[in-house]
């Protein structure tokens, strides 16, 4: 790989319940190229799919009740933070339920199946532009034992979650026994790093990416631990 280029796809604008977004990136995308890797946050994939739910605009907590109906385990409570799973199999602050950048009085929920609405988007760009892309669903995420926020991705299409290493030699000649490589998630990480929080960039496209990491690719069949190799919980 000799380098990447990353770019926000701006002029997306406000996305809403029902809106094709597969359409709308492809409007304000018209330049993408085949193995381009489309980054799309969390936040509008959920709006598109109408995963949005009113809360009491004048009650600071009144989200909590959401939380609890989005949570199949709380693993730690702390004052207001809770850290879940989710059904999905996501552990996250609150379930993914999020108040940002969504109309006051709404909150936005995690979509159903995130790898599914990557296909859709990618099937979506395919139709429409003629494009082969891979497609990441990003959300942000804290680490444990780690302060600070990331993107991380909650679903991909079009490309492997996982790069395996293992079974190959290092740079000395070694061989690697254990080395399985997150790439969506590396690449939902850099994504953010031109889309940002407070942007209103919502889309990023990465170009240059290893072809041979494109195939088919799930975040929830890949990535997600099995219970029975979890040391933590």
């Amino acid at each position: 790989m000799a380098g990447l280029e990353i770019f926000g796809v701006e002029g997306i604008g406000e996305v809403r319940p029902g809106d094709d977004l597969a359409g709308i990136i492809a409007a304000a995308a018209p330049d993408l190229r085949d193995r381009d890797v489309v980054v799309v946050t969390q936040k509008v994939v959920s709006k598109a799919e109408g995963r949005l739910v009113p809360v009491d605009p004048d009650d600071p907590l009144s989200h909590k009740a959401v939380v609890e109906a989005e949570t199949v385990r709380v693993l730690r409570r702390r004052g207001d933070l809770v850290i879940t799973e989710t059904r999905h199999g996501f552990v996250c602050a609150n379930a993914g339920v999020d108040l940002s950048n969504v109309e006051r009085g709404w909150a936005a929920l995690l979509p159903e199946d995130s790898d599914r609405s990557a296909r859709r988007i990618r099937d979506g760009l395919r139709a429409r532009s003629g494009v082969e892309v891979a497609v990441i669903v990003s959300d942000t995420f804290g680490r444990t034992w780690r302060r600070g926020l990331t993107d991380v991705a909650i679903g991909c299409a079009g490309i492997g979650a996982i790069v395996d290493y293992r079974g190959t030699d290092d740079a000395l000649g070694r061989e690697l026994h254990v080395t399985e490589v997150a790439v969506v998630d590396e690449l939902a990480g850099a994504a953010d790093l031109v889309m940002g929080k407070a942007s209103g960039i919502p889309v990023a496209v990465v170009r240059g990416v290893d072809p041979t990491w494109f195939r088919r690719g799930e975040v929830h069949a890949e990535i997600v631990r099995e219970p029975s190799e979890d040391l933590f919980r």
